[in-house]
């Protein structure tokens, strides 16, 4: 399968099917979903979605309201800073580190999701995705280091991790999973050329700056390296 160019921004959400409460992704990544949780459920995990697909539009509001300073913009402590005292090339990658630009986000690709375990989570507790839950000893540990066993072993069902490490540009998303035999050729799909042309005739907040910089921008927080996941499950 692969996507058209307002597919790959996420202006067009044709390719995407239902599986449950606002839960919409491509037809194989529910399939494939669909196994990982049966599994997940026979090790006494309920391995539930927070996120799915996001669609150009949210993400450019999430990115120029953070750039406009009247969305909160964390460092890697989980403190807010104060983006406005920030110059605004400190503020882009303030922001990058934890929010994609519009058009680059792989949720828009109904390939990427962010998971969690329900079982663990207690009764009124507001899910944040942050790095103290899925850190050793976290709420969510148990579930990620059965996850690493089965991408370890070729038993993920595809699913692997764009974002397991810190290499300087995305902060580490150990909830962030992808659908590689899709993803991978939605990577090779999207260049720094496509992306531009996606936001003329739009109102992008730091414009100037993330143009000047858009190729280092686009290696260091947009591409992921070759090996996040093994070239087998590539598509």
């Amino acid at each position: 399968m692969s996507l058209t160019t307002e597919q790959l921004l996420g202006r067009d959400e044709s390719h995407l099917v239902a599986a449950g409460d606002s839960v919409r992704l491509c037809p194989e990544v529910v399939a494939a979903f669909a196994r990982l949780q049966d599994d997940a459920r026979a090790a006494g995990f309920e391995l539930a979605t927070a996120s799915c697909f996001r669609s150009f539009e949210r993400q450019l509001a999430i990115f120029n309201g953070k750039a406009a300073g009247e969305r909160p913009v964390h460092d890697d402590g989980g403190r807010v800073l104060d983006a406005l005292s920030l110059t605004p090339v400190e503020r882009l990658h303030a922001i990058l580190r934890f929010s994609a630009l519009p058009g680059a986000s792989r949720h828009h690709w109904g390939t990427d999701l962010d998971v969690y375990d329900a079982n663990a989570m207690p009764q009124g507790y507001h899910l944040h995705l942050s790095p103290e839950e899925v850190a050793p000893g976290g709420m969510f540990d148990a579930m990620h280091c059965w996850l690493d066993a089965r991408m370890e072993q070729g038993e993920s069902h595809g699913f692997f991790r764009p974002y397991g490490e810190d290499r300087g540009g995305v902060a580490p998303e150990r909830w962030h999973l992808s659908y590689a035999p899709l993803a991978s050729g939605c990577e090779g799909a999207l260049t720094p050329a496509v992306l531009q042309a996606s936001w003329v005739g739009i109102e992008l907040g730091l414009r100037e700056e993330v143009e000047r910089e858009l190729a280092a921008i686009f290696a260091r927080y947009v591409s992921v390296p070759i090996g996040w996941c093994p070239a087998a499950s590539a598509g």
